[in-house]
């Protein structure tokens, strides 16, 4: 398994100061991974090309449900002003419902380098796709090696975009066999070993023989929390701490762990309350590696959880 190396750089401090893309391309220089350590079978990057990290600021971001405008674009700007004001360092861009969602991610990825906004990427895995679902990840549907080939050529133009990520994974094994999610990580790493894959990982699903077959080519687990180990509710945030840790002891020392917060109702749990979402924020930013909310609050639906997300993300 490859061992990763920090530099102590940040992508973000780094933006911060002013420079140009062209400037940070020469003056950065890592031999790591993005986001923070773990082990993963992508191959040592060359040294001599710039790899961005988030490594000395937690990632704290917004998952799926942007603003649309009225043609059901995405409104880019309200978008960007929405993250800046919760305190948010990151979105993960859900490619699902709507034609134009590559497209528009490909718009949105200058304007969120210039926002110092770093950005995943989720697509929907065959359970969530056509014919079973109204919509699927478009263009390029359930061809994941395709999709990992366009998004990796995409984070060389774009080095803010740092992660891959696919819905319910964990559900879709008997499609993404080790086999097959190794010939996406090869594509990945034939154009840039630095994008990182980060699946969305269930705590039941999370098992010994999963972390077996496929740790070693993961980087890191988007989890989402819902008190599984006592039966599964959207009420008591008094779990985290302790499946987090026993999520951590199944794979090797360093796995990132970003929990996924449930803002929006579960079809079978039903919602949440703000005090749930408030203590979740919470214990996620002390035990995980980051922290994200799914979905992205909506300030005139939702205006009291969305000011306990600004509240949260700012509190550090």
């Amino acid at each position: 398994m490859k061992t990763n190396k920090k530099t102590g750089i940040s992508f973000f401090s780094i933006l911060s100061s002013g420079m140009g893309i062209v400037a940070l391309a020469s003056l950065i220089f890592i031999g790591g991974l993005c986001l923070s350590g773990c082990g993963s079978t992508k191959k040592q990057p060359d040294k001599n090309k710039p790899i961005f990290t988030t490594e000395n600021r937690a990632t704290l971001g917004t998952y799926a449900s942007l603003p649309r405008l009225s043609d059901g674009r995405a409104d880019l700007d309200k978008l960007i002003a929405q993250l800046k004001e919760l305190n948010a360092n990151t979105y993960n861009w859900l490619v699902w419902q709507n034609e134009n969602d590559w497209d528009d991610l490909q718009l949105f990825l200058p304007i969120a380098l210039e926002n110092q906004i770093a950005v995943w990427i989720s697509l929907v895995p065959p359970s969530e796709s056509k014919p079973i679902a109204k919509w699927s990840s478009e263009p390029f549907g359930m061809d994941y090696i395709k999709w990992s080939e366009e998004i990796a050529k995409l984070s060389v133009t774009y080095p803010n975009l740092i992660a891959l990520s696919i819905d319910d994974f964990v559900h879709n094994l008997d499609f993404y066999t080790p086999e097959y999610v190794k010939e996406m990580m090869d594509t990945i790493d034939d154009i840039n070993p630095s994008l990182q894959f980060i699946p969305c990982s269930y705590y039941k699903q999370i098992t010994v023989d999963f972390a077996e077959k496929y740790g070693y080519m993961l980087d890191g687990i988007l989890f989402p929390y819902r008190a599984e180990s006592e039966g599964a509710n959207l009420q008591n945030a008094g779990l985290v701490d302790r499946e987090i840790s026993t999520l951590r002891s199944l794979f090797n020392k360093g796995m990132p762990i970003y929990i996924d917060v449930y803002l929006t109702a579960h079809s079978r749990l039903g919602g949440s309350t703000p005090s749930y979402v408030e203590e979740v924020i919470r214990r996620g930013k002390e035990h995980a590696d980051g922290v994200l909310i799914y979905t992205h609050p909506n300030p005139e639906a939702d205006p009291e959880k969305y000011e306990i997300v600004k509240a949260g993300f700012a509190d550090k």
